[in-house]
């Protein structure tokens, strides 16, 4: 399978091209086609001719490849990509990127090879976008950094620790090929962009039937600050997750915990330490463009890449710039 039919990008619209033909992929695919303001599908490339991504995306009009990156150099559409999302592996991410930055090509990544910095839409995407390659970190860590970041723009974080739930059913074979790298990229993150000292991570794949939708809690170890301060700059920072992610909540109100330097708590990594304990209980339904609703983790992945590419196209990739 290999059809590379090129057409000129619409006036106003940088072309795109996605590698990955799986869950995340396809579901990013489907986002640009419906939603994408200043961009337009300019290729889908995979590895499996027989996978339903490249089957969806051929079925839809979008060029396709089967020869993955090699396929995708070859395409005649592969002169007007300006930017290229990458949803396969951390390990293929390195070949992809020594292949394709030569072209001046933007890449936004969404595994967790963490080679470019790291970026949530909610607390740095304006301060990385002249970086040829654009870190998305994982779906756990787009759901939950942002809580960590709200409290330490607050007071100082000691601590920050996040549990991501997602259904078992959710997790392809890229999630699942990658869980060291998710807990690895997430616990710095967490330290980089939340501003904790110290980070820890924690996947769970939830075979419950039927599905759960994608829970996360974390945990944050601060210095003393004022409860009413915290819970609105977690809320405001609630609201700007929502802009892209509509799906994203609060499960319930935060919760805080006193604890006292007479009985302080042992963290990994910085010994005995006293503070203010704040819980954060997160909710994300997916939009169900391509997995049911309940796959959140997929869907707060893509639209924090759709949001990502969305202001490059804005504000780095103006029509006139077209190669």
């Amino acid at each position: 399978m290999n059809h590379s039919n090129a057409n000129p990008a619409t006036p106003g619209r940088v072309k795109v091209a996605i590698i990955g033909s799986g869950n995340i992929g396809t579901d990013l695919m489907i986002k640009i086609l419906r939603y994408g303001k200043g961009l337009e599908m300019g290729a889908m490339v995979g590895i499996d001719p027989a996978s339903d991504g490249l089957a969806r995306a051929e079925r839809l009009g979008v060029p396709v490849t089967a020869d993955g990156i090699d396929g995708l150099l070859k395409m005649a559409a592969f002169k007007d990509i300006r930017i290229v999302f990458d949803a396969t592996s951390a390990g293929a991410h390195a070949k992809h990127r020594e292949l394709l930055t030569p072209h001046g090509i933007r890449l936004v990544d969404l595994t967790p090879a963490a080679l470019g910095p790291y970026v949530i839409p909610a607390i740095n995407l304006d301060d990385e976008l002249d970086a040829e390659d654009i870190n998305m970190v994982t779906c756990g860590g787009q759901a939950t950094i942002p809580m960590v970041a709200a409290v330490s723009r607050v007071t100082k974080v000691h601590y920050g620790e996040i549990v991501a739930s997602i259904s078992s059913k959710s997790a392809g074979p890229g999630t699942r090929a990658n869980i060291d790298e998710f807990t690895e990229t997430t616990s710095l993150a967490i330290e980089k962009l939340g501003g904790a000292k110290k980070g820890k991570a924690i996947i769970v794949l939830n075979p419950a039937e039927p599905p759960l939708i994608m829970r996360d809690t974390v945990f944050v170890l601060c210095e003393e600050a004022d409860q009413s301060t915290i819970e609105k700059s977690i809320g405001e920072m609630v609201a700007t997750v929502q802009s892209y992610v509509p799906g994203y909540r609060l499960k319930q109100k935060v919760q805080f915990e006193h604890i006292s330097a007479d009985r302080p708590v042992n963290v990994p990594g910085l010994g005995m330490k006293s503070g203010l304990k704040v819980s954060v209980f997160l909710e994300v339904e997916g939009a169900a463009h391509y997995l049911p609703a309940y796959a959140g983790n997929l869907d707060i992945m893509t639209s924090a890449a759709l949001a990502t590419a969305e202001r490059l196209a804005e504000t780095r990739l103006a029509p006139e710039e077209a190669r």
